[in-house]
This record gives C-alpha cells, structure tokens and sequence, in this order.
C-alpha cells in the first residue's frame, strides 16, 4: 500500500487541504493495487478455483503455469501463486522493476525495457515466448497483463528488427500518437501481441487477468492485446502512420511487413474458444475510490469524466478553465469541491526539456490559475512514473505563477521547450511517491477550497 505521505510537495505541505489532498491520491493508487484485484476476481475451494463466477478443476490439468506481463506482473503473479500453492508448476513475470521483487523456485521475474523496447524487451520476450511453446492442450495457463507489457517484452515477427521497433515507437510518441494507435500498430509486428500468446500456447486453457491502462480499456489495446482478438484491419493500422505523417519515417522492412503480413485473429475466431478474459480493474475504480475518499473528507465529489484525452497541454488549459468557473459559480458542485477526470493525454515534442504528459498538463494550467484563490490541480500518474522521469505529476496552486517568477521561471517558456519536471522541480512540487507496482492510466483531481 502506498502511503498518503509520499504524496506531499511543498504547495501540499503548506494548504490546510493538503494531507486531505495525499490521502485522496493514495486511495485512488491502493484500490488498484494488483494484489487485491486479482484476490477479488479468484478463489479457491480444494482443488476447484473460481474466476470471474467460472469453475477450473485444478486436477484436470497436466501443468499449472502464470504468465505475467506488464508493471503490475510481479504482484499479480505473486497473489495467483499465493492462491495455486503446491500447483503452480512453473511462472513467469516480466516487469519493468524488478529490484527488491525476489522471485521463487516456480517464479521466475526478468526486467524489461520501457517505454521504448531494448535488449532486455528482446530477452524477455524469447523468454516468454520459449515458456509459451513448452505449453499443450493439457495445461492451464494464467496470464497477468498490465500497462507497459507492450514494451517490456517483444519477440519481433519475421523480417522486423528491434531497431524497426524502438524507430516506429520513437516516432510515435514523439508526434503524440494515442496508445490505442501505437498499440494497432504493433499487434501486426510481434509474434506476442494481437492474440499471439495463445498461438503460440499450443491450445493450452487460457485465463488472463488485465489490469487496464487504456482509455475506454478495449482488450486488444492493453498490452498490445496478446490474449485478446484484433477487432482493426491492415488498412487501419497504415492509416494510423498516414494520420501522423510518418509514412517515409518507418523503414521499408516495417512497411514490407505491415503490407504482406497475414491478418490479426479476429473476435469469434475458434483460437479464441479456449481462453477466458477478465478485467480486473481500471481507471474508472481508481477514480471511483478518490471520489470516496474525497467525501469522506469532506469535499463533494464529482466525476468529471474518465475519457481524457488529447494534447496534455490543451487538456490543462481546459481542465484549469473548468476549476475557475466551478468555485466561482459551484457548478457542477459547490466547494470544497474535488472534481475528478481520468484519461491518458498526449504530447507532441517540441523541445527538448525533461518531462511527461502529467506535468506538462500541470504546467499548462499555471497561467490560468495565476493569484486565484481556492484552487488547487494536481496530476497523477498512477503507475509512479510521468514518462521518462521519476516524477508522477505536479501540483498547481494560484501561488504557482508568483512563486515561478520569484525565482526567474515562466511556465509559458517551459511549456515551449516541453521543460515541466524543471519547473515544477525548482518549486517542491513534483509528485514523487515511487514506482506504485500499479497501472491505470492518469488522473487529474481539481480542488475547489473554501476560505479564499
């Protein structure tokens, strides 16, 4: 459980609506802690375990073995075998930090590399691979899929390369593509994703457990979807690269490969027959939790909306005009008031400063919160990490924009060079709460404080 303290910065420190503020976020991370969603989806009773209300006989089965993809894989897999006991016969976990995360005899965890595949994606994913051809028609397989699996583990298909690989995620993080379009694109170039697990299980039973981390948590998004069917067309994954104009930015080999490659499984496909897939938890009970907790300390909650989308810097101005008008108007809700919107926004790289889509939303609305009082924005990723960066987010206070210019910072010249963790850095008020070991997309919580 993470505790509310690591939420504090220095703006949080200093409002009398802080410790209520870390407590809020803290709830919204623990609901979604991996553990727990996995205990409340199976039971054991004997050697019968129920998932999702549907009956395994663990003694049926020749082989017991999990399979754990993603930034949550470790504590999913640690909570399954916990509940498999003495018939798990043998787990695997790819995760992005492995550090302090032993495994055990019959669980075996590899690093990978995020958010732009590597050499450790490439071990990791003929790992996973490798244990996935070892399986048959006689074993029960688990697999844990959680945000970031996409990266952590590829297993290129033929006539792709990692460095097809890094260039084409390079390109489309940088043009702010939405992970929906990066991960369509990628179902077609790995041999892992767009259902490719369960072909390469042997028509081993199948029950996956998803953490979702995509907006709307469409299955076949979710780690690139490797035990889900691939709903979108060839035609609609070139068309993604034309959208963004990076047609002649992909080697020929990739665009060879996306052109003449067979189609994806499609939903009803027979491969399918044989797996049962679970969603587990998502942004929605993240946001569900903080509005909870937002009443219990004394705020009216609202659920803004948990679809956000677009160009994060965009997003904050929008989001920073709506927390304006709802303290002067109290609508949709009167203060103290803590509004609350889920999504994933984007970024478009124009400069080359240090940040994530968090902090540049945060950074976005600091104008338009400058010397207004009873405001309070505070983004969230709740994985941990905004980006490349060890920061999850950033707080906003009408104070922001004087104490910037106290010490020579302009959030507009930071937002042009893309420089957000720099700024919100040199006031204290970066999120820092570490790696949450969970994944469900972002958060912005809008505070509307009495007293101002």
């Amino acid at each position: 459980m993470i505790p509310a303290e690591s939420f504090l910065t220095e703006s949080l420190r200093r409002s009398p609506y802080g410790g209520a503020a870390a407590r809020i976020l803290a709830a919204a991370v623990n609901a979604v802690d991996p553990a727990e969603a996995v205990r409340r989806q199976v039971r054991r009773d004997g050697e019968r375990l129920f998932v999702a209300g549907r009956a395994y006989d663990l003694a049926a089965f020749r082989r017991v073995c999990l399979l754990g993809l993603g930034k949550a894989a470790v504590p999913m897999a640690a909570a399954l075998a916990d509940l498999l006991g003495e018939r798990l016969t043998a787990g695997l976990a790819v995760t992005k930090h492995a550090a302090g995360q032993g495994g055990t005899e019959r669980l075996t965890i590899v690093e990978g590399d995020h958010p732009v595949p590597g050499r450790r994606s490439l071990e990791a994913g003929e790992r996973a691979a490798a244990f996935l051809a070892a399986l048959g028609p006689d074993d029960l397989l688990f697999c844990l899929i959680s945000g970031g699996g996409s990266a952590l583990a590829a297993a290129p298909a033929a006539g792709v390369s990692l460095e097809d690989l890094q260039a084409l995620t390079q390109a489309l993080l940088a043009c702010g593509a939405r992970i929906d379009e990066i991960n369509a694109l990628r179902r077609r170039l790995d041999r892992l994703k767009g259902g490719g697990m369960v072909k390469l299980a042997n028509g081993a039973r199948i029950v996956s457990l998803i953490l979702s981390d995509v907006v709307g948590s469409p299955l076949e998004a979710i780690a690139s979807g490797p035990t889900a069917p691939d709903p979108t067309t060839r035609a609609e994954a070139l068309a993604i690269l034309s959208r963004h104009g990076l047609q002649r930015r992909v080697f020929p080999s990739l665009l060879h490969v996306l052109r003449s490659s067979p189609e994806t499984p499609k939903p009803g496909d027979p491969l399918f027959e044989r797996v049962q897939n679970v969603l587990i938890g998502s942004n929605l009970t993240a946001a569900q939790a903080a509005l909870s907790q937002a009443e219990a300390e004394g705020f009216h909650p609202y659920l803004l909306r948990a679809d956000l989308q677009g160009e994060a810097s965009q997003a904050g101005f929008e989001l920073a005009t709506l927390l304006r008008q709802a303290w002067r108007t109290g609508d949709p809700v009167p203060p103290p008031a803590c509004l609350v919107a889920g999504g994933e926004t984007t970024v478009t790289l124009r400069g080359g400063g240090r940040g994530g889509r968090n902090t540049e939303l945060a950074l976005a609305a600091v104008t338009e919160l400058a010397g207004f009082p009873g405001a309070l924005l505070v983004t969230l990723a709740t994985d941990g990490e905004d980006g490349p960066t060890d920061a999850a987010g950033a707080v906003v206070t009408g104070e922001t924009f004087r104490r910037a210019a106290a010490l020579g910072l302009h959030p507009v010249e930071h937002l042009e060079r893309n420089d957000s963790y720099s700024f919100f850095a040199a006031l204290g008020d970066l999120l820092k709460p570490g790696p949450t070991g969970t994944n469900v997309n972002d958060l912005v919580f809008l505070f509307t404080l009495p007293g101002s």
